[in-house]
């Protein structure tokens, strides 16, 4: 990857759209780096790097983080690692294709408080809903958006 190119980081321990982000990245010509433990085994296809890192619970999160820049593009479902990758100046999208913000992160942030308060509780709480055709289709769709937004700006 080029040092002032951006690129396209993904959460891939659990990220259920690793194959519309490849062929929408190659497409636009956008790199691509997967990152994942390696509990978790990644092919290398064209346009994107892998990235393994140990088992421990934050070291995906942490290697993100520590390597993303401004105007990179962050893929991830993680409320704590998409709050920290917008504080530095990236794009955020959920595997859904909403884009985390300014303006909605902290909400999700309240909302992922209280239902782990709820289960240590004991209650219980509702996962994900099992991700559809159409779900994917959305994502690529805000993917292509961010994409062209993001081109667009960068050749004014």
């Amino acid at each position: 990857m080029k040092a002032n190119q951006m690129a396209i980081v993904v959460d891939a321990d659990s990220c259920p759209v690793k194959n519309e982000i490849v062929g929408t990245a190659l497409h636009y010509q956008v790199p691509v780096r997967m990152v994942a433990s390696y509990d978790h085994r990644l092919e290398p296809k064209p346009g994107v790097e892998i990235v393994q890192v140990d088992r421990s619970d934050q070291s995906v999160d942490l290697y993100i983080v520590n390597h993303i820049r401004r105007g990179d593009i962050v893929i991830t479902g993680d409320f704590g690692l998409a709050c920290v990758a917008i504080g530095k100046g990236a794009v955020v999208l959920s595997p859904r294709g909403e884009e985390y913000t300014d303006d909605n992160i902290d909400y999700l942030m309240e909302r992922r408080h209280e239902s782990a308060r709820r289960r240590r509780a004991g209650g219980r709480t509702k996962g994900p809903r099992a991700m559809s055709d159409a779900d994917r289709i959305a994502f690529q769709q805000k993917l292509t958006k961010v994409l062209v937004r993001m081109q667009e700006k960068h050749d004014i």
